[in-house]
């Protein structure tokens, strides 16, 4: 269980401890590792019950615009934006959490692929039988990129054929089991499942970098509460917990 940061300890005393909350939180995937690290140490010292919802970016939005209650969503600052400009959510309160790239996972047994460059990866995707990622039309960021990604390298017919898609969720999990060759997905969400051989990121020339940042709902009941895990998610002492969950300070 990870230690609360210092600076959010100091804020709950300040607070003074009131009655415990639950707090509803929706969040992308690519954040959700770091969460499943912070949470039980709030609950513990803060008596505050969390609710995790875990969805695509896409879907995220579409639940936000169609009055699904919460207090805290944790989305790409991408997504926010429109939210905020709509009064979706409360745009002071937006705070930037941490970033994260693509990357590329293989069977354990797989050789390492070549995606050191541009043309190293293109060769490889097309010499590749079959290819995971997250379904676009669910509204996942990384499946978004990678489609864009095969249209600039002129690939994108062959890749659709190959394809195997994941509606949300963890698409590395096909490799785990056989069912696709490579994985590409955001580097946070290949790191969960052990059972891969994370491959390394996607070369800079295509890479999508993607910042992840908290808001909170204007309707929500514990908006004390809600900063207070926010500025947790914020703080810089959880630098070395973002690297080893595959994401950076953004």
């Amino acid at each position: 269980m990870m230690k609360l940061p210092l600076v959010a300890l100091l804020v709950f005393a300040g607070l003074g401890a009131a009655s415990a909350d639950t707090l509803k939180v929706l969040t992308a995937g690519a954040f959700k590792p770091v969460m499943i690290d912070l949470i039980p140490g709030f609950e513990k010292q803060t008596g505050h019950k969390i609710v995790v919802i875990n969805d695509t970016a896409g879907a995220l939005k579409q639940r936000i615009r169609t009055g699904d209650p919460f207090d805290i969503v944790i989305a790409p600052t991408t997504t926010l934006e429109p939210l905020a400009a709509e009064g979706k959510v409360v745009g002071e309160s937006v705070m930037p959490f941490g970033k994260v790239g693509i990357g590329v996972a293989v069977a354990l047994s797989a050789r390492q692929p070549n995606i050191g460059s541009v043309e190293g990866l293109r060769r490889t995707l097309l010499d590749a039988r079959s290819v995971a990622y997250v379904n676009p039309s669910s509204g996942g960021t990384s499946g978004i990129h990678v489609e864009r990604m095969f249209q600039s390298m002129g690939i994108l017919s062959d890749m659709r054929r190959k394809a195997v898609l994941a509606n949300g969720g963890l698409a590395v999990e096909k490799v785990a089991r056989g069912e696709a060759e490579i994985a590409l997905q955001q580097a946070s969400e290949l790191r969960l499942v052990p059972s891969i051989r994370f491959a390394g990121m996607l070369p800079e020339g295509v890479q999508n970098w993607t910042i992840y940042a908290g808001a909170v709902s204007p309707a929500a009941q514990t908006k004390d509460s809600a900063l207070l895990l926010m500025s947790i998610f914020a703080d810089p002492s959880i630098d070395p917990l973002l690297r080893k969950r595959g994401l950076e300070a953004p």
